[in-house]
């Protein structure tokens, strides 16, 4: 659809008909955890085999097939309907067989802003809108800090989305479950859609920093709860976007990003112990916050998996991460609309450059690596180089030296 989308999604009575919580029992057993097992830190890069490979955005506006879908249901009808969710999510586990070792659910970040009781639009050409933006902090109180959000009624059909996805893998990947970090969602809630320069937002965390703090905290406790309600109906793993991260000084990212972040893996953690359900692993994504300072935060605030963007590279990372976390990343997406010579050139430099992952881990540098775009796929990239980029990595994560081989 490219007009502006309808303004009610309705839940279709479908999402009743899934068990909350899931029975774990009754998935198919797991018969490829090489994700699982570099995010929690028990694989480090071995040099033998492909560490595990997959996409942010793998399921979406690139595949012909996701445009099938979206020609005849509009963007949150996608969201909120579980076979339609499952559907696309497994689209490309389908078109890339043994090529990805994980798949993502396939949602938005701003479903959370909808459960606190905000109207999210998906405008054609222009991307998320927000009719009624929180306006200043007394509106924030009365329409965030006074609700009492229910999560598990609210986005119950994403719990439904992903029990049936877990069905439908058969066990051949595991599944990611996500949410958005509390300052990306401030911001698109007073924004009131994208914005390069985040203005509105960052002038209200100045103005009125302890309002904004309250903000960011409801946020992260409604997310954290959102994340737990995941892991419930059957997520593997769970990745926190703050795609953000990056338009604050290094003391805003301290005061208004840092703490929310960490607040997550604490609470999920807490939660589920009270649920006397693991906690599995959990990565943070925060785009642009790649100062050593940052990067060395982000690897002590609990998550096992740190995401890098592409501006840095596996040595500059590993000097501030050390060991303690395994590194996500970074290919830059822009890559993939450079062709396949390109492809192969900047895949070679990610892995065995003098800088690469490989390279480092051949040199005896510790610390697990999933490979990952530097960001999300962009929709104008030809399936059949993503596909190329998906082998490519694979052939040169086996080789154990830095001489060429002519291609097959």
């Amino acid at each position: 659809m490219t007009q502006q989308e309808q303004v009610d999604y309705p839940v279709p009575a479908s999402v009743s008909e899934y068990r909350f919580p899931a029975s774990f029992d009754e998935f198919p057993p797991l018969r490829n955890d090489a994700l699982l097992q570099s995010a929690e830190g028990i694989s480090p890069v071995d040099l033998t085999r492909p560490p595990p490979i997959w996409i942010m955005r793998q399921a979406g506006r690139y595949l012909p097939e996701f445009q099938a879908v979206r020609k005849e249901h509009s963007f949150f009808t996608v969201c909120r309907t579980p076979e339609l969710a499952c559907e696309v999510t497994l689209q490309p586990i389908r078109r890339y067989e043994g090529l990805l070792d994980a798949s993502i659910i396939f949602s938005d970040i701003l479903v959370v802003p909808q459960a606190m009781g905000m109207e999210v639009q998906m405008l054609g050409g222009v991307g998320p809108h927000f009719p009624s933006p929180l306006k200043n902090p007394e509106d924030a109180q009365t329409r965030i800090l006074d609700r009492k959000v229910d999560v598990y009624e609210e986005l119950k059909y994403v719990y439904a989305a992903i029990t049936k996805t877990r069905h439908g893998l058969e066990g051949k990947v595991p599944l990611i479950g996500f949410c958005a970090g509390p300052w990306t969602l401030f911001g698109y809630m007073v924004e009131g859609g994208g914005s390069r320069t985040w203005e509105k937002a960052k002038a209200w965390a100045y103005k009125t920093p302890e309002n904004a703090k309250a903000v960011l905290q409801k946020i992260a406790e409604v997310s954290a709860e959102y994340l737990v309600g995941q892991v419930q109906a059957g997520a593997q793993l769970l990745q926190v976007f703050d795609t953000n991260a990056d338009c604050l000084t290094p003391h805003g990212f301290d005061t208004f990003i840092l703490p929310y972040l960490a607040i997550l893996p604490k609470l999920v953690r807490s939660r589920l112990a009270s649920l006397s359900l693991p906690c599995p692993p959990m990565t943070v994504f925060a785009k642009g916050a790649t100062s050593p300072a940052q990067l060395s935060a982000l690897s002590q605030i609990g998550y096992q998996t740190v995401g890098l963007d592409w501006s840095v590279t596996a040595r500059y990372a590993r000097q501030y991460t050390g060991s303690r976390v395994a590194l996500q990343g970074n290919l830059d997406p822009s890559v993939l609309l450079g062709g396949k010579e390109a492809i192969k050139r900047e895949v070679r430099n990610l892995t065995w450059g003098p800088d690469g992952f490989l390279t480092c881990a051949r040199e005896g540098i510790k610390g697990g690596w999933i490979v990952n775009l530097g960001h999300g796929i962009t929709p104008g990239v030809d399936p059949e180089d993503a596909r190329y980029m998906l082998e490519r990595l694979r052939r040169e994560c086996v080789k154990n030296s830095k001489e060429d081989e002519p291609d097959a």
